[in-house]
């Protein structure tokens, strides 16, 4: 029987825990559902604005506003004011940083 390999010697580097605190906030945007629908309506539709979005999934106008919030804090979507009205819209870079991640992890 062989004998298992020697443990590295190399020494082992800790993450940044700063960066794995903001990257476990930007996937846990995205694992939510409701959130999900709004990104799905969003791509589906095009940029909306807030009382769109909670009249067409059935929300009230707060519960809305706080997702779209937190989307915006982790960059998934993005606003554009015209007079009164702001409009969301996806924010493609961040879809595909995010697609580029997933690959990346889900590589064996």
């Amino acid at each position: 029987m062989s004998q298992p390999a020697a443990p590295s010697t190399e020494p082992v580097a800790l993450p940044d825990f700063h960066a794995v605190r903001k990257t476990s906030l930007i996937f846990r945007a995205l694992n939510h559902k409701l959130r999900q629908q709004i990104l799905q309506r969003l791509l589906e539709e095009g940029p909306m604005t807030v009382t769109e979005l909670f009249q067409a999934l059935l929300l009230e106008q707060s519960v809305a506003s706080q997702h779209l919030a937190i989307l915006r804090r982790t960059g998934f979507v993005s606003t554009k004011r015209e007079g009164k009205f702001v409009w969301y819209m996806i924010n493609p870079v961040r879809m595909e940083q995010m697609h580029a991640v997933l690959r990346m992890l889900l590589q064996k």
